[in-house]
C-alpha cells in the first residue's frame, strides 16, 4: 500500500478530472481487452504463492509484545466508523509492525504512513480499513454479511501489509508491483504469514491482470487521473473497484466504482492522498 505521507513526497502531475463527483454510466458489455505482457521473468501466479518457509529477516521480537498497541488500534478504528466485523478481525490479526523497518516498529500501530523505500509509503491502517469495507459493501456481498470476497486485484502491493489484510477477507488475492524491489519485500514479509491465497506479481498495474479476471473487487494504492478502462473490463458484474483519481480541484478523492448489467456507476467519497499511478516496471 503506498498512501502519501503528510511530510514532503513525491509530487502528483497531471490534468484536473473535469467529471469528479458525477455518475457516469458506460456499456457492461465491453469486449475485455488482451491481457497484458507480465515481464518475461515472472512465473505464473500459480507459482507465485507466498512460501511458507520461515522468513528469517522478521522481527525477532515476540508478537505478543505488539497484541495490546494492536488491540488499541482496533479500538480506535471502531470508534473512527468501521464497523465490519471481517475487518477489524483481519487489522487485529495481520502483524502490522512485521511490515516496517526496525527503527520505525513502535511507530507501526499509529495512525500514520510510514516510509518502506524507493519513495512509497504503508498507508494508514484507518485508510487500508476503510477501503477493504467499502470493497466488501460491493452490491454482490449484498445479504451476505461475514461471507468472504471472492477473487480480487491489489493494484500496488507496496511492503505486502494491504494484501495480508486482503488475504483474511478474500478468496484468493492477485497483488501486483511495479517496482522490483518493493516486489521482493513484500514477498519476504509475507512469507511469516503462510498465506496459499495470495499470489504477488510483478508487473505494470494499469494493466491489471486479465489472467485472473473476472475479479469481485479491485483495490489500488496509487491515483491516476483517470481509472484505466482496463480494470473496469476485469471486474465482475456485481463486483467493485475502490481507488484514488485525481479530482476536479486538483487534488485526490477516494473513488468507488460498481458495475451491474445495465453499465458502471461511479460514486466520489472523501479526499485522500496517494502516491500518483504509473506505468511500466522499475
Amino acid at each position: 500500500m503506498k498512501e502519501r505521507p503528510s511530510f514532503p513526497a513525491r509530487i502528483n502531475t497531471g490534468g484536473a478530472q473535469g467529471n469528479a463527483g458525477r455518475t457516469a454510466r458506460v456499456p457492461a458489455s465491453m469486449p475485455a481487452r488482451p491481457a497484458p505482457a507480465l515481464e518475461p521473468s515472472v512465473r505464473p501466479a500459480s507459482q507465485q504463492s507466498v512460501a511458507t518457509r520461515p522468513n528469517p529477516t522478521s522481527p525477532t521480537a515476540p508478537s505478543t509484545a505488539y497484541e495490546a498497541v494492536r488491540a488499541r488500534m482496533v479500538q480506535k478504528l471502531a470508534g473512527q466508523g468501521i464497523t465490519d466485523a471481517r475487518v477489524l478481525s483481519a487489522m487485529g490479526t495481520v502483524e502490522r509492525h512485521r511490515f516496517v523497518d526496525s527503527a520505525l516498529m513502535n511507530q507501526a500501530y499509529e495512525d500514520t504512513s510510514l516510509p518502506i523505500g524507493l519513495g512509497q509509503t504503508i498507508s494508514k491502517p484507518s485508510v487500508v480499513a476503510r477501503m477493504i469495507e467499502l470493497l466488501l459493501a460491493a452490491p454482490a456481498m449484498a445479504g451476505r454479511s461475514g461471507a468472504r470476497l471472492g477473487r480480487v486485484l491489489e493494484v500496488g502491493t507496496g511492503c505486502g501489509y494491504q494484501a495480508a489484510v486482503l488475504g483474511r477477507v478474500a478468496d484468493e488475492v492477485y497483488s501486483i508491483e511495479r517496482l522490483r524491489g518493493l516486489n521482493e519485500r513484500a514477498r519476504a514479509n509475507l512469507r511469516h504469514f503462510r498465506l496459499a491465497n495470495v499470489h504477488l506479481l510483478l508487473g505494470d498495474g494499469m494493466q491489471g491482470y486479465a489472467k485472473g479476471a473476472p475479479y469481485a473487487g479491485i483495490i489500488a494504492a496509487a491515483g491516476g487521473d483517470v481509472l484505466p478502462q482496463t480494470w473496469i473490463d476485469q471486474l465482475a458484474v456485481g463486483g467493485r473497484i475502490v481507488a484514488p483519481i485525481r479530482s476536479a480541484q486538483g487534488g485526490q478523492a477516494l473513488v468507488v466504482i460498481d458495475r451491474s448489467n445495465a453499465g458502471v456507476q461511479r460514486s466520489v467519497l472523501e479526499a485522500v492522498n496517494f502516491v500518483p499511478l504509473k506505468s511500466g516496471i522499475a
